[in-house]
Formats: structure tokens, C-alpha cells, sequence
């Protein structure tokens, strides 16, 4: 049962994650997380580690709201503009 080894090593290290990145968030940002947790889980993770990136680098010291949509705006894919002329 290697998949259920590989799942537990995963959610060992979210919640290795989690334990270091929550303290940090404001509590504006920490329902922003919990909002983007439950719809979207695959975000969460990505939102963590590069919260978490921030926070080793010694670049932030706590993550207020503001600064978690920002993160959050960089790491959406470019959408291309759309343009309707009108005649």
C-alpha cells in the first residue's frame, strides 16, 4: 500500500506546514486560508508553501490579509484579455 504511505506523508507535511505558517496570519488571513482550504485544498497547499517560503527567508514576520490576496493574485495563471468591440 504505497499510495496510502505517499497520503499520509502529505498530509504529515501540510500539517508540519500549517504548524508554523497559521501563527503567522493575521485573523483576516487566517479565514481567507480556511475559505481557500476548504474550496480549493490544491491552492491551500501551494498558499502555505509559499507563505512558509516568506516566512524562512526572514522576509515577512506575520501575513496580514492584504498581503495573503497578493500572494494569492501571483500565483493565479495569466488569463488572457478579451475585447469586444461594438459597431
Amino acid at each position: 500500500m504505497m499510495a496510502d504511505r505517499d497520503q499520509e506523508d502529505l498530509i504529515q507535511q501540510v500539517a508540519y506546514l500549517e504548524n508554523i505558517v497559521r501563527p503567522r496570519l493575521t485573523k483576516e488571513a487566517l479565514q481567507r486560508y480556511g475559505n481557500i482550504k476548504v474550496a480549493n485544498p490544491e491552492m491551500a497547499v501551494q498558499l502555505l508553501l509559499v507563505v512558509h517560503q516568506f516566512i524562512s527567508k526572514g522576509e515577512v514576520e506575520t501575513v496580514n490579509d492584504t498581503q495573503l490576496k497578493e500572494i494569492l493574485l501571483t500565483m493565479q495563471p495569466k488569463r488572457k484579455e478579451m475585447k469586444i468591440n461594438r459597431m
